[in-house]
Formats: structure tokens, C-alpha cells, sequence
């Protein structure tokens, strides 16, 4: 018979059964069909800075980067997040031996936690978190133990509690995985809060693998504060960069680790098998970005918060209770105010009530009862498009 496979055993392995198409597919698909405006999956409208586009046309035409680029990433990028974390953090990185870059921060991820982990390892991750994480650590054989980030209403943010991370912490955690400034509540932590974790992995002996693709869209107050900086954390910790979030060319996938010799050349071990090389003129592009002058780190900046501010505004008129960024670009939102308690079914129904989509936080959970009430939404968007998602999110106030 035709169409029948000789066993009973479903096609995806066990360690994936969990992971189905995404929710961004989902909701970028619904978004689609109903003609909403789609604030869920955090890509910009418009492209970054037309220099750095014609860097990478420049670069096809004149041939560089059309064959293989070198499997560590071309010179010229890896030169320039040197200079970047030296110029922005005093970091530094050697570019022949401590940077590695990646097709995106997604791989960068991957190639660390497959390169890292062995089957029965436990990482701790704070939660909710991106969704790759989870699907990483379960192709690597780990096991992924979340501490919640609880929701402070009078602080209008997310918290860390350090007593629960300390708790989290066995003889079998392998490595903390650590996202600031953090998607999706968009929570910077503190210097202080940092410097907690960087003595417990100290004191434990732990590897920390820290997310930092928002590194440059932090507001008001908050200061982004990467943990390789703090005492003890240069020889066990694996930044991770990359130039989708900061430049607004997200379909480039160009991303990066920054380590020491031997962790380095741990993860490159595994991204050798996972994409090899990509994205070869586009590094040239991204090295002539990475040198761009502050004031175009600072627009950026400036324009994101304004945009930030529009959108908040104009959730709280909608009745959301809002829990204000001071990182990233997405705002979580709390929808009992509104009388829903249901993120998946709330945001499932929006197109249709208001013409928006969004995200349910709860995806990002294990403990998904906490994050039932919290809806993302993208702010990353042109003004005008913010202005008409505002418009008809006012009807849901009534």
C-alpha cells in the first residue's frame, strides 16, 4: 500500500514532540487572513539605515562574501564587534579567537546549547522566555528548569526573585540562560540584580549563556549592564549579539558570539554542522553598521521610545493594564481589566474584535497558568500604523 510508513511512531522525535508551528505563524497568519494589524511577531515595517543597505549591495557587487566566508565570520565583522563591546563595555575581545558569528542570534542559541549541554543537564532560564530557548535545551538532551519573572503592578514591571533562582540551582544545573534586556517583559535588570547571578555562578561553578539582542534599546533610567563585565563572569560566560534587532534587518540573520578561546571554539564545533557559514555580504554590511557614530544608536533609541510611549498610552486608554518597558520593543499588557483571562482566546479573537494581533504570553511559559492573563504586543512598527492600531484597539474600551 501506498502512503502507509512501516511503523506506528510519529515522525517528530520525542524531545520536539512539544514544539508545533509556532505562534508567530500562527498569529502572522491570522493577521493575513482578517486584514489585522499585525503587532505580534517583532519584525520592523521599514528597512534600517539606506548606508548600510548599499554596504551590502556594494559588497555582492564587488564579490565579497558570494562564496563561503571564513567559518569564524568575515575579518572585517569580526574586527567590528570587537570594537563594539570594547568601545561600549571596555570589553576586550580578541576577533580571531573570541568572536564567532552566526546566522542570527537563533543559531547563535542552538550552536551554544548543543555545543554545551549533555543529555541530563538542567539549565535554569527565566520565564517567560523566547521560544527557542525551550526548543534548544530539548534537542541538546537538557532539561529546562524556569524561574518566573513576577509581575510587579506597583512598579509596572517584572522581578526577579533571587531567592528562587538560588533555589532553582542543583548539582545537575549545567548553565544559566540569561535575557537582558528581556523579551517578552521587556525587564532590563539591574546592575544589582546581575551581580546576584554572576555570585551564584561563581559560587556554583556555573556557565552563563546571556541574550543581549536588545542591547541598545533600553529607556528612561535602565542602563544595559552585560554580565561578562561583572567579576568572575569573562571566563565562563557566552555573549550573544546580533544586528536584526539594532540596524531593522531582521531577514539578514546576522548574529554573534562573543567568548573566550575555549568556549568559542566549543560552539563553533557546533555551528560548523548546524548552517556552516551564511549571510557572507551582509557581514560586510553589518561591520560598517556596527561603526556607525552614537548619533544614529541614539535616534534609534529616541524613536523607539516615542513609539514605546504611543503605544502604552494608548493600551491604558483601551483599559489593558500595561506594564511599561524600560527595554526591547514589545509591551506585555494584563487583559483582566477587561474582563478576559484568557491570553490564547483573547488574542485569537482580536482580529476579528479590533483588527490587531498580538501575542499570548503564555507561550513563553512552562508554567503557563502564569501567564494566561499577559498579551505582547510589537511597538517596532511605523507611527502611522501605531496610531491606527491605538484607533481600533479603542473600541475594545467600549
Amino acid at each position: 500500500m501506498t502512503g502507509m510508513t512501516s511503523t506506528a511512531r510519529p515522525f517528530l522525535n520525542r524531545r520536539l514532540a512539544e514544539f508545533g508551528t509556532t505562534i508567530f505563524a500562527e498569529m502572522s497568519a491570522l493577521a493575513v487572513r482578517t486584514g489585522s494589524i499585525n503587532l505580534g511577531q517583532g519584525f520592523p515595517d521599514t528597512d534600517g539605515p539606506e548606508e548600510v543597505r548599499e554596504a551590502a549591495v556594494r559588497a555582492l557587487r564587488d564579490g565579497r562574501g558570494n562564496q563561503y566566508p571564513p567559518g569564524p565570520g568575515v575579518p572585517e565583522l569580526r574586527t567590528a564587534i570587537a570594537a563594539h563591546q570594547a568601545r561600549r563595555y571596555g570589553l576586550a575581545v580578541d576577533p580571531d579567537t573570541e568572536v564567532l558569528v552566526t546566522a542570527g542570534a537563533t543559531e547563535a542559541i542552538a550552536a551554544t546549547l548543543l555545543a554545551l549541554l549533555e543529555p541530563g543537564d538542567e539549565v535554569v532560564a527565566l520565564e517567560p522566555y523566547y521560544d527557542s530557548y525551550a526548543a534548544c535545551i530539548a534537542m541538546a538532551g537538557a532539561t529546562r528548569v524556569p524561574v518566573t519573572l513576577r509581575p510587579d503592578p506597583e512598579q509596572a514591571r517584572f522581578r526577579l526573585d533571587l531567592d528562587e533562582l538560588r533555589d532553582a540551582v542543583t548539582d545537575r544545573t549545567r548553565l544559566l540562560l540569561v535575557n537582558t534586556p528581556h523579551n517578552p517583559t521587556g525587564t532590563v535588570l539591574t546592575r544589582e540584580e546581575l551581580t546576584a547571578i554572576a555570585e551564584l555562578a561563581v559560587e556554583r561553578d556555573l556557565l552563563v549563556v546571556t541574550d543581549e539582542v536588545y542591547e541598545h534599546l533600553v529607556f528612561d533610567e535602565a542602563e544595559h549592564v552585560p554580565l561578562a563585565t561583572l567579576p568572575g563572569m569573562r571566563e565562563r560566560t557566552v555573549t550573544i549579539g546580533s544586528a536584526g534587532k539594532t540596524f531593522s534587518f531582521t531577514g539578514w540573520k546576522v548574529g554573534w558570539v562573543t567568548a573566550t578561546p575555549g568556549l568559542v571554539t566549543a560552539v563553533r564545533s557546533a555551528k560548523q554542522f548546524l548552517t556552516y557559514v551564511s549571510s557572507g555580504p551582509f557581514q560586510y554590511a553589518v561591520a560598517e553598521a556596527l561603526a556607525l557614530p552614537d548619533t544614529y544608536f541614539d535616534a534609534f533609541r529616541a524613536d523607539m521610545l516615542a513609539k514605546r510611549d504611543l503605544l502604552t498610552a494608548g493600551l491604558a486608554e483601551a483599559g489593558f493594564s500595561v506594564y511599561r518597558p524600560a527595554g526591547t520593543y514589545f509591551v506585555t499588557t494584563d487583559i483582566r481589566p477587561l474582563g478576559e483571562s484568557d491570553g490564547f482566546a483573547f488574542c485569537r479573537a482580536l482580529p476579528e474584535r479590533a483588527g490587531v494581533v498580538a501575542i499570548p504570553n503564555a507561550v513563553f511559559y512552562d508554567h503557563r497558568e502564569a501567564g494566561a492573563p499577559f498579551v505582547r504586543f510589537a511597538f517596532c512598527k511605523r507611527t502611522s500604523v501605531l496610531e491606527e492600531a491605538v484607533t481600533r484597539l479603542k473600541a475594545l474600551a467600549g
